[in-house]
């Protein structure tokens, strides 16, 4: 790269890889636990594919953060699009249970590659045109709006594609008998997500430029990733501000755990039947992500109206709270007023979330330089899928009540009242371990406190 990309090109690169990265996971919500089971998988069997993806994922966040810090973030984005390709593949077509839990870690390790990559890639890049104070909010803001439209698009298309396959003439029934039921309809919106993955490949290495870095030996990759790692996870414990926003990500983690585990059933009992419930869940997932969309492209403003970026945060994240405690007080309660507030609660969720994402990364982007920023992500991804499958675990030992809602949103809304209290950030924390001074601003401090998982 002969010189740095201009702002709003690097932010229009940004939301368009966004979009590319998350429409396929967002088109297998809707029918891949319906695939699953018409292929002959059992709950057990398909709880079990959903653990390979979340413990491959857990197991490699960290090393695949140091990977990306030390080979480049289009070479990771890259790879990580190659494994989801190759993951959608196997359960769009898979019909053994191997095939499917190879499936479900491949795509594990796909998301743990993509944690972090390109949104470094993005900060990297505006620091290069304008310096480190220039503003991230905005971009990351765009970004996380885009990933939340893509998923509620991709959503709403993995539902309606297997339905208008069986409308007129029944294609799906024709499609599964020419291919020897190797391809249902099911498996439509999973075999256009492997498509939209090689287009999301091509687009990664010929749009996103980047500095060139030392030559990457074997050796080199094994000896600089746990430098990194070590000096993402030290980062968080020596700096008030980014051990705040790694908290944060683990309350967000339960949270979202709360809201996922416990819907589906709600929906079902709300409707009567299991497939109804679905469709109803469906919705619900879609309008939440549209709220988070909503949440994310007003961080800006909220930050502005707040006061600071860790003001921000905590208004963001009490909004979650109330949201999620609302559907615990209506959690016995089945009257239409009851279900309007519960609507209101789910939205209040997804709302708040997003507009605490981007002032809690802008945080954590002024904190880190440039050679542990994918890692320092990683950190905080790490957070909020470990916490939230602790919090899985207790909630399927509780019984059916308010108890389980109320217990996400208790948690929430600890890691709002964290930041209550002014920090005074460190600055010579503002290398991951080993790193220089390059790509933080210490003197930043005010653009620090006005001041971003989405």
């Amino acid at each position: 790269m002969t010189r740095p990309l201009d702002i709003p090109t690097a932010r229009r690169r940004y939301v368009t890889v966004c979009i590319l990265f998350w429409l396929p996971l967002g088109l297998t919500i809707a029918p891949l636990i319906l695939l699953f089971t018409e292929r002959g998988m059992t709950m057990a069997a398909i709880a079990g594919f959903f653990a390979a993806h979340s413990l491959t994922a857990a197991a490699l966040e960290l090393h695949t953060g140091g990977l990306s810090d030390v080979l480049g973030r289009r070479a990771v984005l890259a790879a990580a699009g190659l494994l989801n390709l190759a993951a959608l593949t196997l359960q769009g077509l898979g019909t053994a249970p191997w095939l499917l839990g190879l499936g479900m870690a491949l795509m594990g390790a796909g998301r743990a590659l993509s944690s972090g990559p390109a949104e470094a890639w993005y900060v990297d890049t505006v620091h290069a045109h304008s310096g480190p104070g220039a503003d991230l909010r905005t971009g990351l803001a765009h970004g996380s709006s885009a990933t939340s439209a893509a998923l509620a698009a991709g959503t709403l298309l993995g539902g309606v594609l297997p339905w208008l396959l069986g409308l007129g003439p029944d294609l799906g029934a024709r499609l599964s008998e020419a291919t020897s039921e190797l391809v249902l309809p099911l498996s439509v919106p999973l075999l256009l997500g492997a498509v939209v993955e090689v287009a999301f490949v091509l687009y990664v290495l010929t749009a996103l430029p980047e500095p060139p870095r030392p030559a990457a030996t074997l050796r080199n990759v094994l000896r600089g990733i746990p430098v990194t790692v070590a000096g993402g996870l030290r980062l968080g414990g020596r700096e008030p501000l980014v051990r705040r926003v790694f908290l944060s990500a683990g309350a967000a983690g339960s949270a979202l755990a709360a809201i996922e585990l416990l819907t589906p059933g709600r929906a079902a009992a709300l409707t009567g039947a299991s497939e109804s419930g679905a469709v109803l869940f469906a919705a619900l997932a879609c309008a939440g992500f549209i709220c988070a969309g909503l949440g994310s492209h007003l961080a800006p403003l909220t930050a502005r109206l707040a006061g600071s970026g860790e003001r921000a945060v905590m208004v963001s994240l009490g909004t979650s709270a109330s949201g999620l405690l609302l559907l615990g007080a209506t959690a016995a309660s089945t009257g239409v007023g009851f279900m309007v507030l519960a609507a209101t609660g789910y939205g209040l969720v997804y709302l708040g979330l997003g507009a605490a994402g981007p002032s809690e990364n802008d945080i954590l982007h002024r904190r880190v330089t440039s050679e542990g920023r994918a890692t320092a992500l990683s950190v905080q991804s790490l957070a909020m899928q470990l916490t939230g499958a602790i919090t899985g675990l207790i909630i399927g030992f509780l019984p059916p009540s308010p108890l389980p809602w109320l217990l996400g949103g208790t948690v929430l809304l600890a890691g709002a009242l964290m930041w209550t209290c002014p920090s005074k950030p460190n600055p010579q924390s503002l290398v991951g371990s080993h790193l220089h001074h390059t790509d933080a601003n210490p003197s930043h401090q005010d653009d620090l406190k006005t001041g971003r998982a989405r």
